[in-house]
């Protein structure tokens, strides 16, 4: 088939891009800003949804008319493409982003039943162990994961939503409260900055590997057809997450004063649905949970995986999938809130190097010295960054930094990123090689 995907087939497509997309930090983070931003919401929602929808929806086109993410990180250097390639693939792997499935699952559907807390620490080694059992075997062939997640888990996961959305609709509205520290004043900033987390940019850079490959399974040959039907999937799951972190953010909205001192949305979310609907409000959220943070998780192994067997080919496909779930059951046992805040760095070095890429993707005139440059420049702010964020002072050098327009904010590397494409476009005009 030379033609791209259209109808049915493709809204299937993009309901596997979405639940590729949609898990643990996508359906915490919408009430946890809802909460923390109080009456500034909707400004801060606004931010948010540029850096969680706009930008993985960009990531997905740019790396699908690049022809992947190493082509794409190749135009600046190939020793900066692996390295940058291996760095993304890990904190959307093992890391990160995979343990952050299951501890978040973890405490939505296993710890509201330990009322007393006991035994916690054991009861989350056995869980995690079976979910990425569960995961693992799912992720054994990627090529299925269009009927598994498109056709079955998807579905389910956006009816479970819209039951919690409908139940905060009928909930009688408190007065919102006023808006956070990190809200006051910088709402569109504070909600953009808070898109990182979901870390969905990152991923929809490696997340077209497993998408074309479920494209070309339905039975789309061509290239250029493969390329059409991906974007299109990307603008579908773009549009489903903005609607969902919309209905979640409302709902952050319903759980009134009380949620704002809560320090994460998990547990805004579980408050808001015992609110709302008791103990069968906590068994829906659980399922939400499970069913959200499963098919990312699942999406993850299996990107990660079709990299690293690439990679490194000593091992194949289905044992990167074994050791990178048995890796993960360690790192999710360290519990949700210290993942997340080690998160946090990390995404905010990474995040802006991946939003220059995408931008430069877009430009016909980019050279390699704008590419060079451009990405030089804003990398090594959004480093001193990271490191100012997470209390490691680098004497002379931050007090230089916070110099920089939005440096506080975490928008440091806008201006220098800008100059490094100016430098580059001068000083380099080297044209990029033909993909």
């Amino acid at each position: 088939m030379n033609e791209a995907l259209r109808g049915r087939k493709l809204l299937i497509v993009g309901l596997t891009l979405f639940s590729m997309f949609f898990g643990a930090g996508n359906l915490i983070f919408p009430p946890f800003l809802a909460a923390q931003a109080g009456t500034a919401v909707w400004p801060a929602l606004l931010g948010f949804l540029v850096s969680a929808v706009g930008l993985p929806v960009l990531g997905v086109i740019a790396v699908s008319r690049s022809g992947g993410l190493d082509r794409l990180a190749g135009r600046v250097h190939p020793a900066f493409a692996r390295v940058f390639t291996i760095l993304i693939y890990l904190s959307i792997g093992p890391c990160l982003a995979i343990p952050r499935t299951a501890s978040t699952s973890f405490e939505m559907t296993v710890l509201p039943v330990l009322r007393d807390g006991q035994g916690t620490a054991v009861w989350q080694l056995i869980y995690s162990v079976g979910f990425f059992f569960i995961a693992a075997l799912l992720a054994l062939n990627p090529e299925r994961l269009t009927q598994r997640l498109g056709k079955i888990l998807c579905p389910v996961l956006l009816c479970l939503i819209f039951l919690l959305f409908a139940g905060s609709l009928f909930t009688a509205g408190q007065t919102a409260p006023e808006p956070a520290a990190a809200y006051s004043g910088v709402a569109p900033v504070s909600g953009f900055l808070e898109g990182y987390q979901t870390m969905d940019t990152i991923a929809a850079l490696n997340f077209g590997i497993v998408i074309s490959l479920n494209i070309r399974e339905i039975g789309v040959k061509s290239e250029k057809a493969v390329m059409s039907s991906t974007i299109r999937s990307g603008l579908i799951a773009g549009v489903l997450l903005a609607v969902v972190y919309i209905a979640l953010a409302y709902t952050g909205i319903k759980a009134g004063p009380s949620a704002q001192s809560l320090d994460n949305g998990a547990k805004v979310l579980t408050f808001a649905a015992g609110t709302m609907f008791g103990s069968a409000g906590e068994a829906i959220l659980g399922v939400i949970f499970f069913i959200a943070c499963l098919n990312t998780c699942v999406g993850l192994l299996s990107c990660c995986s079709e990299f690293f067997c690439q990679l490194i080919p000593v091992l194949k496909y289905r044992m990167w999938v074994l050791l990178f779930a048995a890796v993960s059951v360690v790192v999710a046992n360290a519990g949700l809130t210290r993942i997340l805040a080690l998160s946090t760095p990390v995404l905010n070095a990474i995040y802006p190097v991946a939003i220059m890429l995408i931008f430069l993707s877009f430009l016909k005139t980019a050279t390699r010295g704008m590419y060079r440059l451009g990405v030089l420049f804003t990398g090594i702010v959004s480093v001193f960054y990271a490191s100012w964020g997470a209390g490691i002072a680098i004497p002379g050098v931050n007090d230089m930094m916070v110099l920089l327009p939005g440096y506080s904010l975490g928008l440091g590397w806008i201006l220098p990123g800008i100059a490094g494409l100016a430098i580059g476009r001068v000083t380099d005009r080297s044209a990029l090689p033909k993909e």
